[in-house]
């Protein structure tokens, strides 16, 4: 089934001027997920990232709503008294009640206020809710599924608010009410059925059948208009769940969706297509200095290379100069998150790079949490060895003639032999609680991946979140992004794919896939995606044993660049990080706002809907310096950097100035006591898109 171009906004040249004046001034965003100050997954990121731009835009009329979890709100959110005099009464009206709410503000860039609701406080509501939900919509959750007795409390609960906020109004309000993913969604239904005066709007960042689905090992995407969605989300005990995404989606003024594969998804498995796609964003932080994120990337890179002089002590037999670095990191779903062609792939670049009698050596690292009990014990003794006796890790003597005496030379075969090994160094750095049925693992077994000499792969598994403070490999997980050389995200489910976009903006070469919003959004919007360091694997149209092998020429060709290849594309990809800016892309969730204004208070707001036949999809194009041949210009192709001419042709600062006249300024949001500021999307050519305005 294509994916054809059928919403409102897809893309970045969606958006025109907006000269009218939009006043917020009586309007009220309430921002309902339950990852604020709540690290799950992905949401998070989102939320947490757009918050410094919302809160711009709304100033003191900007509140998130969240539960309350003491220990991330001990380390994240400062607890002070509403500042709002009609929120103030809410809260107090609701805390007199039986309820726990808090307020404060949350500790991250913007410092927006946060409403925190204790949802297992008022857990003696519980039975009275589920009769009050089978009631009303039909749709009973079993007594098992903690999780979606959770939703039920928070759904429950942030209806009340907004309703008592509503009440504790001294003239009608305005309020706006966005709502993300099914566990907060029961909460729009029920504004909804209550017939509040509130705006809606939800955001599915992946539907729950769509993911279970994926799971299962079906031909998803070529399928999507033959599966029947209730017996399929029965038969995965998940039918409940389904039925409150669908009653959110459904209910909702606005519905939006974070890309356009996932609005095909949506539109068939939720019956209801999106009226807007918002695609997520991060906050862009640009150097003084041109190469300082080469920089970054070299002192990483640094340490990266001292936790593999522990990890393989006793077998570096590989030079580090000549060793690249890719990684694979996300929730711990093997198949949806592909690492399962990526192992299959990495086995064939093995055979490829020790047949061709390459020198180059791959690490290829998995950063997927999953269960264990401790740190494996021969990978801590790798690190102490590294501390202790790091000139001594290579394994091998030093010419004699340069020691000063017999008796060091003694003693450096004395600590030669203790750094021996008579096993392979580790495949992962942690005891896994069940390591006979770990899927990464299993493979690996498998494929025959185990570090040894002769192999020019070598694979680590770090199945937790990486540190700052681990005794192992002491790096947050920017800086150790910034290190490696490949991000490698084969996903066959990625609504998005935050991973390739943070590579993205720290100027590191990643590959995607066509069944990603990501991917999709890059193969829309760039030339050449290649060119600039973003490999779009086709994992729609071929079957897996081709995307196997499209995705080994990948890192085949990427292992042949030279060192200076690599450094021009690092430059070319980091250019591509405006179009990732929430500068740009918060605009989507500006105009989703005003549209749900504009359809629940009609009298007070008036948007004009966009013209989707005449949206152009704006093309990054081709770098300057990459010839215009038939092996350079198909998408699919990896750049030849070993040719000469092409390092030659080549102009660093004529290119980017090129590259920086293809993207606008960014959004100048307007004063909240100003009037509002015309703003564009980068490549904008005039067509027209919804603009909103105050009815006078």
């Amino acid at each position: 089934m294509p994916l054809a171009r059928s919403l409102s906004i897809t893309s970045l040249s969606g958006l025109e001027e907006w000269d009218e004046e939009f006043d917020l001034e009586d309007a009220v965003l309430f921002e309902i997920a339950w990852e604020v100050a709540n690290k799950v997954g992905g949401i998070y990121t989102v939320i947490q990232t757009k918050a410094r731009l919302t809160a711009e835009e709304w100033g003191e009329n900007y509140f998130l709503v969240g539960p309350y979890v003491e220990s991330n709100v001990r380390t994240q959110v400062e607890l002070i008294e509403p500042t709002n005099p009609a929120l103030k009464r809410a809260i107090d009206k609701m805390n007199s009640s039986g309820c726990k709410v808090y307020f404060g503000r949350w500790l991250i860039e913007g410092s927006p206020y946060v409403v925190l609701i204790d949802v297992a406080f008022t857990a003696w509501n519980l039975d009275k809710w589920k009769k009050e939900l089978w009631d009303n919509f039909s749709i009973g959750v079993p007594w098992f599924d903690r999780e979606a007795n959770d939703a039920v409390l928070f759904g429950f609960l942030t209806a009340w608010l907004l309703g008592e906020y509503a009440a504790q109004c001294e003239e009608p309000p305005h309020i706006l009410a966005h709502f993300h993913e099914w566990l907060a969604g029961l909460g729009l239904a029920l504004c909804r059925q209550r017939q509040l005066p509130v705006a809606t709007i939800f955001t599915t960042h992946a539907t729950l059948l769509g993911r279970y689905l994926c799971a299962g090992s079906v031909d998803f995407y070529n399928n999507l208009a033959d599966f029947n969605v209730d017996k399929e989300a029965g038969d995965r005990q998940i039918y409940h769940r389904y039925c409150l995404e669908r009653t959110a989606a459904r209910c909702a003024h606005v519905f939006t969706t974070v890309s356009q594969i996932t609005a095909v998804e949506a539109e068939h498995l939720l019956k209801r297509k999106p009226d807007i796609i918002t695609p997520n964003g991060l906050n862009v932080k640009k150097f003084s200095a041109m190469h300082e994120f080469q920089n970054l990337h070299a002192q990483s890179k640094n340490r990266i290379q001292e936790f593999i002089r522990g990890h393989f002590y006793g077998h570096l037999d590989f030079n580090l100069d000549k060793c690249l670095f890719l990684f694979i990191a996300g929730r711990y779903e093997f198949s949806n998150k592909g690492a399962d062609i990526f192992l299959e792939a990495l086995a064939r670049l093995n055979y490829l790079l020790r047949v061709n009698h390459s020198d180059v050596t791959v690490v290829a690292f998995f950063i997927m949490p999953a269960r264990t009990n401790n740190f494996n014990v021969e990978t801590l003794k790798g690190q102490a060895v590294r501390k202790q006796k790091r000139m001594y890790l290579y394994g091998q003597l030093p010419d004699v003639s340069k020691m000063l005496d017999k008796d060091d030379f003694t003693m450096m075969k004395r600590a030669i032999f203790a750094t021996q090994r008579q096993c392979q160094p580790p495949i992962c750095t942690h005891n896994m609680l069940e390591d006979s049925n770990d899927p990464i693992l299993t493979c690996i077994r498998r494929i025959g991946l185990f570090n040894s000499s002769a192999d020019r792969v070598k694979v680590i598994f770090h199945p937790e979140f990486l540190s700052s403070t681990s005794p192992l490999l002491p790096m947050d997980y920017e800086e150790f992004v910034r290190g490696c050389h490949l991000g490698v995200f084969p996903s066959y489910y990625e609504p998005w794919g935050y991973t390739p976009a943070e590579c993205t903006v720290m100027g590191i070469p990643s590959i995607s896939t066509n069944l990603s919003g990501f991917g999709c959004f890059m193969e829309e919007h760039i030339a050449d995606p290649s060119a600039y360091g973003i490999y779009i694997l086709d994992r729609r149209y071929r079957g897996v044993d081709e995307s196997c092998n499209q995705l080994t020429s990948y890192l085949f060709q990427f292992c042949q660049q030279s060192r200076r290849a690599r450094i021009i594309q690092r430059n070319r990809t980091e250019r591509l990080s405006d179009l990732l800016d929430w500068r740009y892309l918060g605009r989507y969730y500006i105009s989703a706002r005003h549209m749900a204004l504009a359809k629940a208070f009609p009298d007070t707001y008036f948007y004009q809907p966009h013209d989707s036949e005449t949206a152009q999809g704006f093309r990054y194009p081709r770098p300057a310096s990459v010839p215009p041949s038939p092996s350079l210009s198909r998408h699919s192709s990896p750049r030849q950097s070993e040719a000469e001419e092409d390092d030659d042709r080549y102009d660093e600062d004529a290119e980017a100035e090129k590259d920086r006249l293809n993207i606008r300024q960014p959004l100048t949001l307007p004063s909240k006591k100003g009037p509002a500021l015309p703003y564009t999307l980068p490549g904008a050519n005039g067509e027209k898109n919804g603009a909103a305005s105050v009815k006078n």
